[in-house]
């Protein structure tokens, strides 16, 4: 049977995770101590010999004025992530990319101390690290708030965790940019209009991918998380695979995101009678569902929708199978080798001069999230005031590393380039993996609750037909 590799996870890393969703998995690490006013930075990998130190590319967006922007008092921003729980991989990922940006962006940067200048204005960053959990993502940012006073927010990894950044950052009338945690419920059910999204959101996954997988398989079967990512995406996956001309013979599939032993789930999916199944998932279950996958036979009977992720992920996961993966095809949030432009140029030749290593999977996502803020205090002219920022975000476009980011003024999702393609081989030592089949840009549907709608105005409503 003809083979599809393709991949809808939020957010899959091998560290155990409840992140992107609902419930938090406890902490790997033990007695952290409290956290400091600036988080300390990813441990990096060592230095390659002659690193090239890279060039600054023009600022993408607006041609810079002529008068120097002022502010009279430093603007603050409070960057929350996780640094050390379960989602440490992705969240160091995040911010040595929103970093990057705001070196990039400003016209002076000391990162050590966390400040950078745009003009006269002065901008200063407090990093904080909120371990995978949501009540320490909660505590940080009422201390952000309180303490240190911040004027923007920015975060974090688990969806359910940036569902309570959302609601404090409502209560406290600042605004929240969201990367890179992807739950529709983000800019869907828990919409506020303090909340912006540089990170895309399940929909897009599953827009970006249906397109090729229905090309090739005509029925399927899911199995998701039982969790608010999980749920998120098994709806987004049903919605646009059935869109674009395929049909789900099997009621979806719910499994607790602890679980270690896979077998009852693959034997209802061997038992569905579906071409193919579409896995959408995060965190550590991913090796021990396709141990079992390829015990059950189900990765010989099935075709498989299941997502490229972060580079060391995918090794880890599919070396064991590559001779079944190579040539496959799916989609892929941002691989660095994909965009072709001057901003994702100097990402790559910072981040490797830096950490010894090429951007992953979410350095893109913390890279915009720091372009976003930084175009943001440029055209409110140093104004830092929800209102204002608010007004300056609706709309907005600017260029990132993965190309032109336009937030949609109606519920604020970010539009952005998502990306079909091969997969060459899992052993280059500069991950270089893939070769491009396609660029797409999803459009997802208006997803805001029935009390706001109104602000919908043409979008399809609830589901790509609108119906």
């Amino acid at each position: 049977m003809k083979k599809a590799i393709l991949l809808i996870t939020l957010l899959t890393a091998l560290a155990l995770l409840t992140a992107c969703g609902g419930g938090q998995a406890e902490p790997t690490a033990t007695s952290p101590p409290p956290p400091p006013t600036k988080a300390p930075e990813p441990t990096k990998a060592p230095e390659p010999t002659e690193a090239p130190t890279p060039t600054k590319a023009p600022t993408a967006t607006e041609a810079p004025s002529e008068a120097k922007l002022t502010c009279a008092q430093p603007i603050k921003i409070g960057f929350i992530t996780d640094l050390s729980g379960p989602l440490a991989i992705y969240g160091n990922m995040t911010q040595r990319g929103f970093l990057a940006g705001l070196e990039y962006a400003a016209d002076e940067a000391d990162p050590d101390n966390g400040v950078y200048k745009l003009g006269d204005c002065e901008i200063q960053v407090f990093l904080r690290d909120d371990q995978g959990s949501a009540d320490n993502t909660a505590s940080l940012a009422r201390e952000l708030i309180d303490v240190e006073d911040v004027d923007i927010l920015v975060g974090t990894v688990s969806s359910g965790s940036t569902a309570s950044l959302q609601e404090i950052a409502k209560e406290n009338d600042i605004v929240l940019i969201v990367a890179p945690a992807a739950a529709n419920d983000i800019t869907g059910a828990n919409f506020n209009d303090h909340t912006f999204r540089v990170s895309r959101e399940n929909y897009q996954d599953f827009i970006n991918l249906c397109q090729y997988l229905t090309t090739q398989y005509k029925t399927f079967v899911q199995i998701a998380p039982d969790y608010s990512f999980g749920y998120g995406g098994a709806q987004s996956a049903r919605d646009a695979c059935t869109f674009f001309g395929g049909q789900f013979v099997a009621d979806d599939i719910f499994a607790p995101i602890d679980t270690t032993d896979f077998t009852p789930y693959m034997e209802q999916i061997l038992d569905s009678g579906a071409e193919a199944w579409i896995v959408t998932w995060a965190g550590g279950g991913f090796i021990p569902m396709f141990q079992t996958a390829a015990e059950l036979g189900v990765l010989d009977e099935m075709g498989l929708g299941v997502s490229f992720f972060d580079n060391r992920t995918m090794a880890a996961v599919f070396s064991p199978v590559i001779d079944r993966m190579k040539g496959q095809i799916s989609g892929i949030l941002y691989h660095y080798t994909l965009p072709d432009n001057e901003i994702n140029d100097w990402l790559v030749e910072k981040i490797k001069a830096d950490y010894g290593e090429p951007p992953d999977l979410f350095d893109a996502d913390g890279m915009n999230a720091a372009l976003l803020a930084i175009e943001a205090i440029k055209a409110t002219g140093g104004d830092a005031s929800a209102a204002a920022l608010i007004s300056a975000m609706e709309g907005m476009t600017f260029d990132g590393p993965k190309g032109e980011i336009t937030i949609r003024p109606e519920d604020h999702v970010a539009i952005q380039d998502m990306y079909i393609v091969k997969l060459l081989n899992l052993d280059d030592p500069e991950f270089k993996y893939y070769e491009l089949v396609k660029t797409n840009r999803p459009e997802p549907p208006c997803l805001l609750p029935e009390d706001q709608q109104d602000r919908c105005g043409d979008l399809p409503v609830g589901s790509l037909s609108g119906q």
